[in-house]
């Protein structure tokens, strides 16, 4: 028995506001209660260049790396650039000073492996203080 002849039925509808309101509720409750990590890795500080404090020191050995991974050890060119040889050619470049500062001019193009190989070059020859130059971005 249908009492309600004349009347059309209602479609229901969904009322979006409220599931709006949840959401937000809960976007607002992960912000609160999430914590970020920190990246622990290796920590760089990277040199910075200061035109007036370019002295010469007499401690030095400085090494360049061209961009086709040639290495110069105190300008004088190196016949192979294996850790071995450059390793060789630091100690010679040293004579009898203790402990002297191994200073790396490497070309903007070089490979980061003829980088590391200096590194480990000094490292061998027991040297294990190492800076790199860089120059100053001002033209």
């Amino acid at each position: 028995m249908n009492f309600q002849r004349g009347r059309t039925r209602e479609e229901p509808e969904i009322n979006l506001i409220p599931m709006i309101d949840v959401l937000l509720v809960i976007i607002i409750f992960l912000m609160l209660t999430t914590t970020y990590a920190k990246f622990s890795g290796l920590e760089i500080n990277l040199p910075t260049a200061d035109a007036s404090k370019q002295a010469e020191q007499p401690n030095e050995i400085d090494v360049a790396v061209t961009a086709n991974g040639q290495i110069l050890v105190n300008k004088s060119p190196l016949a192979a650039s294996d850790v071995k040889s450059v390793s060789e050619a630091l100690r010679r470049a040293a004579g009898g000073r203790e402990d002297p500062m191994i200073v790396i001019n490497a070309d903007a193009k070089a490979t980061h492996q003829s980088v590391v190989d200096v590194m480990q070059a000094a490292q061998t020859a027991g040297y294990p203080h190492i800076s790199f130059a860089t120059q100053n971005t001002s033209h």
